[in-house]
């Protein structure tokens, strides 16, 4: 399965979202731009959307990119169940790789069973310790996901968590905290070590991006670790 993370095409993204603290504008708007951006960076994602929810799991603002996802999550708000509410609770990621043989969530599945979903993909939206919801993707073909698309949702999913606790917390004009500064300089640090990769090997951005999270893995470290460490002229083992 080939995929691919734009973090260039994200970070610009980010940037938009950012305008939105100056331009007081609301929070449905950033949860549209997000879940748009979602559903563009991984091939064969039929949706997108972005839940935000309350401390008892009741909606408080959704952004879905197709009419499909707004009926599955519906459904998934009526019964009570599904990976979005699931990824949620749990605060973990949610991955279902064929829906029509998965056991969990009995009552969800089968309201959904007439849309075109096959494949889901949903990670919590972890901002500090509170967390404000999930971000979920939905394919039509089983098995269209798999742990890698677990990890670029996450890449995606840390600054969009931050970005949407401060454009939830106030609609006044508000300075980037150390930790939204912390999220962007992460994403620009493993955007730079991709491209050290990419001219060193004259390889793919995504075959980078890969040989970065296979090293992290690897090494039981963290993504920016290893991009550090590219950067600072000392590669990481195996690559």
């Amino acid at each position: 399965m080939s995929q691919h993370l734009p973090i260039d095409e994200l970070s610009t993204v980010i940037a938009r979202i950012r305008g939105l603290l100056l331009t007081e504008e609301k929070v449905d708007t950033a949860v549209s731009l997000l879940a748009q951006a979602a559903k563009d960076s991984v091939p064969g994602t039929i949706g997108a959307g972005v839940s935000l929810l309350d401390s008892r799991g009741r909606r408080t603002s959704s952004g879905y990119t197709d009419g499909v996802v707004e009926q599955a999550d519906a459904a998934q708000y009526r019964h009570g169940e599904g990976p979005c509410l699931t990824a949620w609770a749990a605060e973990t990621p949610v991955l279902v790789q064929d829906l029509h043989d998965d056991p969990r969530w009995p009552l969800w599945r089968d309201s959904v069973r007439d849309l075109p979903i096959r494949s889901v993909v949903s990670a919590p939206l972890v901002a500090g310790k509170e967390t404000l919801g999930a971000i979920k993707l939905y394919a039509a073909a089983p098995s269209a996901y798999d742990t890698a698309s677990i990890r670029l949702l996450e890449l995606f999913a840390a600054p969009a968590a931050t970005l949407l606790s401060h454009v939830q917390g106030t609609e006044a004009p508000h300075k980037m905290t150390e930790a939204l500064r912390t999220s962007l300089h992460s994403r620009d640090v493993i955007n730079r070590a991709c491209g050290v990769l990419m001219e060193r090997l004259g390889t793919s951005h995504q075959t980078a991006l890969q040989q970065l999270m296979n090293q992290a893995r690897q090494e039981r470290t963290t993504l920016l670790n290893v991009s550090e460490s590219i950067l600072a002229g000392t590669p990481a083992s195996g690559i």
